[in-house]
């Protein structure tokens, strides 16, 4: 397969693949979303008895033997398994040829998660509390580490181009896709498997997130529970999932005759500098993301026709995030549509900005903006258009997607619909 002698400087979408609480494929998961469904419920993975939170998004029916041989399906992670089903998806969606061995050379893995194998390290700690140190899995390091999605898809279809991880706590979907952006744009490789994955609900897990008291502990709302931007939030729900998007450089994807989703036009990052865990009061960080965002993108605020918003229903992230777009799109931004899947979904740690990001892309192909569901209670300090329980038609050209990390980590993405 011929390769252009130069990058041609863009980089389109040709392949999306998806795993979330709301369906384990795109399509599963896309027409679920857009007509206001809720994938919070009561956790099942484990037992949350003694847990002051005790609902979740779950990634309900997975079955990673769709994905791998049942032995690798039993002994790899959550997260892993997760990756691989998503790559697995946007492969075949993409129609990329896995059996070139010389195109294999020319293809990158970036997939990031946040936290990595968590549940492998709580079931491995409990045998080593009850059985001692010789029971433990010599699998434990290898499917813990986070930069295993992409070890391990690398090895699973051959890919020998750059090999890599990103871990900004919930950027990490984002910076994945943005890192691999401009792995494409230098010309360090033509193609590359790029997004996030995270499986988080584990003892362990779940216990460090409710010790952080970041988490609602509304249970009886169950599905109500994620309502970012409305008055009466008080904390997220974790969820768990992956996207992986193929991302190719537009002359390659255009030679061998690709489908072209969409095209990577902006990414921005920045940071804090604040608090480990709380976002800046000024949402400073944040607007300098999206402000680099649209200058990489060479975009004015006024170009943006929808924002996936961080929004992941705490009382300070949804404040400083409305903050942060007011001071970075001026009056444009009560009239720019901003939506919180998260609402629907919960928060997919390291894999929420690339599940996000599949968002973004499907709302620009299909002319359609989903809502922030559970949106009851207006809050005078959310006071932007955030498409309230019900989904918008609306001809958008250019879409943004905003994730921000523990740590102060900040990052955007623009994504533009059509490619000429």
């Amino acid at each position: 397969m011929g390769f252009p002698p130069e990058p041609s400087g863009r980089v389109v979408i040709t392949g999306m693949g998806a795993v979330t609480p709301l369906g384990n494929t795109v399509g599963e998961f896309w027409p679920r979303l857009i007509a206001g469904e809720s994938g919070i419920g009561d956790i099942t993975l484990m037992d949350a008895t003694d847990y002051p939170t005790r609902i979740a998004g779950e990634a309900k029916g997975f079955d990673p033997e769709l994905y791998l041989d049942k032995k690798e399906a039993r002994k790899v992670d959550r997260f892993i398994a997760f990756a691989a089903a998503a790559t697995a998806q946007a492969l075949e969606d993409a129609n990329f040829p896995t059996d070139d061995d010389e195109l294999k050379l020319e293809t990158g893995v970036l997939i990031g998660s946040g936290i990595g194998g968590l549940i492998m390290m709580s079931d491995q700690t409990k045998r080593l509390w009850e059985s001692g140190p010789s029971r433990v899995s010599p699998f434990l390091v290898p499917y813990m580490i986070p930069d295993m999605a992409s070890g391990y898809t690398s090895i699973l279809h051959g890919f020998r181009g750059p090999n890599t991880c990103v871990v900004t706590a919930c950027a990490t979907g984002v910076n994945a896709i943005g890192d691999a952006y401009h792995i494409i744009r230098r010309g360090d490789a033509v193609a590359m498997v790029a997004g996030g994955s995270e499986a988080p609900i584990s003892p362990i897990g779940l216990a460090g997130f409710c010790a952080a008291r970041a988490m609602t502990t509304n249970n009886e709302a169950g599905p109500k529970a994620s309502r970012p931007f409305d008055a009466n939030r008080d904390g997220f729900v974790m969820g768990e999932g992956a996207g992986v998007f193929i991302l190719e450089d537009y002359a390659f994807a255009k030679s061998r005759g690709a489908q072209i989703l969409g095209e990577v036009v902006g990414y921005g990052m920045s940071g804090d500098a604040h608090h480990i865990t709380m976002p800046d009061p000024d949402g400073d960080g944040a607007r300098r993301s999206m402000l680099k965002a649209l200058k990489s993108a060479g975009l004015a605020p006024e170009d943006i026709g929808y924002i996936n918003a961080h929004g992941t229903s705490t009382p300070y992230n949804d404040k400083f995030e409305t903050i942060g777009i007011k001071r970075a799109f001026g009056d444009h931004a009560y009239h720019v549509p901003v939506s919180s899947t998260k609402s629907a979904i919960g928060h997919l740690l390291g894999a929420a900005g690339a599940v996000e990001s599949v968002i973004c892309v499907q709302a620009l192909r299909t002319g359609v903006l989903p809502p922030t569901i559970n949106y009851e209670t207006p809050d005078p300090e959310c006071d932007l258009d955030v498409i309230p329980n019900v989904a918008r038609e609306a001809t958008v050209e250019y879409a943004m997607t905003n994730s921000f990390g523990f740590g102060g980590h900040n990052g955007t993405l623009i994504f533009k619909k059509t490619v000429s």
